[in-house]
């Protein structure tokens, strides 16, 4: 596994001498919006990568605020809600130099969250837009193909399931799931009821997600 900035190596050597798993976390925000919803999603995403591509990630989910210096302690971090975000200019500051340094944000759209979050995002990168990454982009095919791109968990306004990026420079630093759901189908079966075909088609999918976050060149 490799990252991007000397910040993530020294971060992946420490870790290695100190005989330390590596952790995700799920990202608190103020606002008001349920940033803790999904709470079996990265938990289950996590064991699903562990067994499934030998990676050897602590088994419990962090919680990491946005202004924290903390947040660069994980190189890949989980935002989801359903409403209301609010960034101070700290946060948003301390959230474009942890992307910039080679950290990877995925946002999970709960249903209700992008109203909010693009005018957050903003804040983060003002000279930035979210773009649609197309169905050849290496997050759809880094341990699992999927030809249509993200795929549809559960249905709300008929919409199709979209993958949106902010990229600085080159790099994909942020990766925004849209009308999918995919946490929605991470956690525990007996929450949702959702197919097991279904089902893993949301952790294969999240299994790329990180699979691009620890290798992304």
């Amino acid at each position: 596994m490799r990252f991007i900035s000397a910040i993530f190596m020294l971060l992946l050597l420490c870790s290695s001498i100190a005989n330390a798993q590596i952790k995700l976390a799920k990202l608190k925000y103020n606002g008001g919006g349920d940033w803790y919803a999904n709470k079996t999603a990265l938990p289950n995403l996590i064991e699903f990568c562990n067994k499934n591509m030998k990676t050897d990630i602590e088994k419990n989910e962090e919680i990491v605020e946005v202004g924290s210096s903390d947040l660069f302690l994980f190189p890949y971090v989980y935002l989801t809600g359903h409403g209301n975000v609010v960034f101070s200019d700290q946060e948003a500051d301390n959230l474009r130099r942890y992307l910039i340094a080679g950290g990877f944000l995925h946002i999970d759209d709960n249903y209700g969250l992008d109203q909010f979050i693009r005018l957050e995002m903003k804040k983060v990168f003002p000279e930035l837009e979210f773009v649609a990454l197309p169905h050849d982009h290496k997050i759809y095919h880094t341990q699992y193909d999927f030809k249509n791109g993200l795929p549809k968990i559960h249905e709300h306004d008929g919409k199709p399931a979209q993958g949106f990026g902010l990229i600085f420079e080159g790099r994909l630093v942020c990766y925004y799931t849209y009308e999918s759901d995919l946490g929605n189908g991470w956690e525990d079966q007996r929450l949702y009821g959702d197919p097991e075909e279904v089902r893993q088609q949301a952790l294969k999918m999240g299994a790329n997600i990180v699979s691009y976050a620890f290798t992304e060149e």
